[in-house]
């Protein structure tokens, strides 16, 4: 009797346990008839046990993905194995609200999920059990780091006065240009562009009007970009473009618009307005230009030349010069 007794308790607290449990837990049989449907997914669907034991899962729960869910519980009953999904894979099966406290920015649950194989005492699998664990906190803690650290990956490679890149992201960009080039020999030229006499913007305006100068042309410079062009501050006043895909032709034909550009623009610093130009230099990647430097050194002689030549103006680099 005693033993009885006993086996009723230890079903009493294994049935208590179930109920009060903070995880999910649903017992499907073979057609994914609900035989089991714990405290826990009472609490967060609104269904009670009473209502929804013995019905089709996928009838009273039509926005759990139906055919990507039965092709993994299909495997788990072939291969007698449990399944895990992570909820990067998937962020949730059932889409509950999230109620976690610290987590109130996402508006569902994010879920792992176990799917566990029941066999019967003959061996047989016969049930499957799914079992849906709350990791709302984790995942947003998560996801919070990896915005953050992209935040700061783009920080580190971001220019804070012009929101260009930096030199030291331009210089990996034409880097790779440049390897680019040598694997699949497209097209690719080089511009480097300097303000005309901006030491006297400075010595003029004061420093803060330079500064203004130099998001000016910045702004202009990234409005006339493509996605696939790459530009950066190179220095002070200076500014450097990798025009993938792009033959000296083009480029000087970009870098006069943007050049008239900035000659027709102005600059109001202190109710005083500025007006300035640039120069710039072009240099396509030719057969001969051995690595990146010896194509950042052209560009940087064309943009000599243009300031030579009495500046404002576009030069392409010529080799025999």
């Amino acid at each position: 009797m005693s033993n009885d007794h006993d086996a009723m308790n230890e079903l009493h607290w294994l049935i208590d346990m179930v109920q009060t449990i903070d995880v999910g837990l649903i017992v499907l049989d073979r057609n994914y008839n609900i035989q089991l449907w714990n405290g826990f997914m009472e609490n967060h669907s609104g269904i009670s046990p009473n209502f929804i034991k013995g019905k089709n899962l996928f009838t009273e729960l039509p926005e759990v993905p139906a055919d990507w869910l039965k092709q993994k519980m299909e495997s788990v009953f072939m291969l007698k194995n449990r399944t895990f999904i992570s909820w990067e894979q998937r962020p949730y099966v059932f889409k509950f609200k999230n109620y976690r406290p610290i987590t109130g920015r996402a508006d569902f649950m994010y879920q792992n999920i176990t799917l566990l194989p029941l066999a019967s005492l003959t061996g047989n699998i016969t049930h499957i059990s799914i079992i849906v664990y709350d990791i709302s906190d984790v995942a947003i803690n998560r996801l919070q780091l990896k915005a953050m650290n992209q935040q700061l990956e783009e920080l580190s490679q971001t220019d804070g006065l012009t929101q260009l890149h930096n030199r030291r992201h331009w210089q990996d960009c034409m880097e790779r240009e440049y390897e680019r080039n040598t694997r699949y020999q497209d097209k690719a030229t080089l511009v480097m562009i300097d303000i005309d006499n901006f030491k006297n913007v400075n010595d003029t305006y004061g420093h803060p009007a330079g500064d203004k100068v130099i998001q000016h042309i910045a702004h202009l410079l990234k409005q006339s970009l493509r996605e696939t062009d790459s530009a950066g501050r190179y220095g002070g006043e200076e500014f450097a473009i990798v025009l993938a895909k792009t033959g000296s032709a083009d480029a000087l034909y970009f870098t006069e618009r943007l050049r008239k550009k900035i000659e027709a623009s102005e600059i109001i610093s202190d109710n005083r307005i500025i007006k300035v130009t640039v120069s710039l230099g072009i240099n396509e990647i030719k057969p001969g230009t051995d690595n990146s430097s010896i194509w950042l050194s052209g560009a940087d002689k064309a943009l000599y030349k243009a300031k030579q030549n009495g500046r404002n103006q576009s030069v392409v680099f010529t080799a025999n010069e």
